[in-house]
Parts: C-alpha cells; structure tokens; sequence
C-alpha cells in the first residue's frame, strides 16, 4: 500500500512509498480505509526536520496525524464497516503518569506519550490503518469529507473546555471574545465561540483573501490592526499564532478577569524588550488568568465532534481551500499563499 513518509530529523526527506507493509494486527482491531489527511504547521515542521520520531526499530516515520477513514472490519464489534472514523492522535505514556492513567493523555506530565504522525507511532497518511476502539472517534455520516477538520476541532474545543473551567472560578458571564490569527485553529476557535452565543472578534494580518469572508460567514468580526488599536477589552483571548508580540499584547489587552488561551507555539530566537512588571500588575489587579493548551483527550474529540454536527456544512467546507490527491502528494505539502486547510486524498 503507499504511505507518505519521512525520516525524522532530515529536512525534505519526505517521499511516497508504494510498497508499505499493511498495518500489523497489534496495531488494533479495527481496520480503516483512509479517505483523507488534512496538512498543518506540525507536518511541514516534521518535513523541515526540527522534530519527529519512527516507531521503535524504523528508519522512517509515516506522516498525518488530522485523520478521516471509513472503516473495514472490526474484529472488537463497536464500529461497523462503512462508519465513518477518525484516529485519536495522542496515545498515553506506558508509566503511566498521574494524568495518562485516567484518560487525560494531553496533560501528561513526563512526556513519554507518543503520537501517530508525530512521535513514534505511525501517522494516518496510508492507504489502511488500524486502531484501538478506545482511540476511534466515530463520525456523524453527514459531515462526510468534513470530517477531516475533527482533529483540529478537538484541539480548540479542549481550549473552550478549559476556558470555561478557569471561568467558573467566579461568578463569569463573558461576552466578548478575541481570536488571534485567522488560520485553521482561529477560524475553528471562533467558530466554537459562536457555537456559545458569545460575541467574537477575529484579528489577523491579512486584508484580502478568504479569511475576512469567512470570518463574517460566522457572523463575527474581523479587524486587521494591531491589537492595541481594538476598541474594546475581550473577557476571552484564544491566542492562535504564537507571535511573541501578539502574545505579550493580548495579554495586557483582556479585561479584568479576564481569561487568555495560548493555543499557538511561538518560535524561538527571537527577543523582545518589554516591561515584565507592568505586565505582572496587569495581571494580578486584574485577576487574569493566562494558560496555555494543547493536544486533546477523548472528552474533547466528543466535543469536537458535536461542534463539527452543528455547524453549517457550507462554512466547514470553505475552510478546505485545497484538495490534492494522493499521487500528487508533494504538492499538498507545499504551502500556497492563500491556503488555509489543505487536505491530502486518498478515497472518496
């Protein structure tokens, strides 16, 4: 069968092979026939070599960790063939820490998990795959292709979770909120924001292109200033681009008792002055909360799924800017100016 694969720690080693073993059984009982991979900033950090890892005894590692499959056979009798199915990404530590023994891998505290397309378990971008049920999401059939975005999805919906966690600290009526960065996260954040009946604001770089048009097809706000220009002060900031300047301003931007999610990953090398006591009283007197989040559990792949079943299936579908088949997988993978979700096909 072919699988995209890289070796880990080669920069543009990626290549598609076309004899890749079939899944070995102990990989699960349930076997999966992929529909598709969605491409994101984890994969081309991979392919650019600055992380992955094989699993134990490769060489290289196959790729994909934004799953959707249809499945085969399931020789443990909870799915069905033809159910639509996406893969959980993150698989618990074998100690297991406190977190991994109760079902909440994404908190694990000794980062010997490992992940499927990311560190040594092999990813979803093959022709067939196997899992364990514990780790099989079943997927509404209307949302069809859409399902490909329920990775994605779960990681903002474990970011809302939290959010409204750390809320109820207090009494909490939030109203406003402000998504940074308009890319797949921002757009499913502020999507999952609206889901709430809360006011959202989405701010990126960008003047022309779709975001600004998808944005409003939310019935949110769009601005394309700096966030220190925005006329209001969000009770809710889900920091989407790790941006060391948009982080530091976000969060003397919030409200008082405010709550800012850091959901983006901030290159590092680069220093910025700024004064770290103002920003300490800002937080204090105000008593904000800054946190940041990662990764998802089974919880909010749920969520996620839900969120994705209610949404307008036309908006869901403008996300996906790209669809490239399997054959032409080194353009997939090759970012375009106006992409925002890119998916690599292998069925329909």
């Amino acid at each position: 069968m072919r699988a995209v694969t890289v070796q880990p720690g080669v920069a543009d080693s990626l290549g598609l092979v076309e004899d890749q073993p079939e899944p070995p059984a102990e990989e699960g009982p349930i076997l999966v026939e992929a529909l598709a991979v969605g491409i994101c900033g984890t994969d081309h950090e991979i392919i650019a070599g600055e992380y992955g890892e094989a699993p134990p005894g490769a060489d290289r590692l196959i790729i994909g960790h934004e799953s959707l499959g249809r499945v085969i056979e399931d020789a443990s009798g909870t799915l069905q063939p033809g159910d639509l199915v996406a893969g959980i990404v993150r698989h618990p530590d074998p100690v297991p820490c406190l977190n991994c023994a109760v079902g909440e891998w994404d908190m694990c505290r000794n980062g010997q998990y490992t992940e499927h397309g990311i560190k040594a378990l092999p990813g979803f971008a093959r022709d067939r795959w196997r899992i364990e049920p514990s780790f099989a999401v079943r997927l509404d059939p209307a949302l069809a292709q859409l399902g490909v975005l329920l990775e994605p999805t779960s990681v903002v919906a474990k970011a809302w979770d939290h959010i409204e966690r750390i809320g109820h600290r207090a009494e909490w009526q939030p109203q406003t909120v402000l998504v940074t960065g308009a890319g797949p996260i921002g757009l499913l954040a502020a999507l999952l924001g609206t889901q709430r009946g809360l006011s959202v604001h989405v701010l990126d770089r960008a003047t022309d292109g779709p975001k600004p048009e998808l944005v409003a097809g939310l019935g949110a706000t769009y601005h394309a200033v700096p966030v220190n220009d925005l006329p209001f002060e969000p009770d809710v900031v889900v920091e989407c681009t790790g941006a060391p300047t948009v982080v530091l301003d976000v969060m003397c931007k919030a409200a008082p008792n405010g709550i800012v999610c850091l959901a983006g990953v901030s290159s590092g090398g680069r220093t910025i002055d700024f004064d770290a006591g103002a920003l300490n009283r800002e937080l204090v007197l105000e008593n904000n909360v800054v946190f940041g989040s990662v990764n998802a559990n089974r919880r909010h792949w749920t969520m996620a799924a839900q969120a994705l079943a209610r949404a307008d299936q036309i908006w869901l579908e403008s996300l996906i800017t790209r669809r490239v088949p399997v054959n032409r997988y080194a353009d997939a993978y090759t970012p375009g100016p106006d992409d925002i979700k890119v998916v690599l096909e292998f069925a329909s």
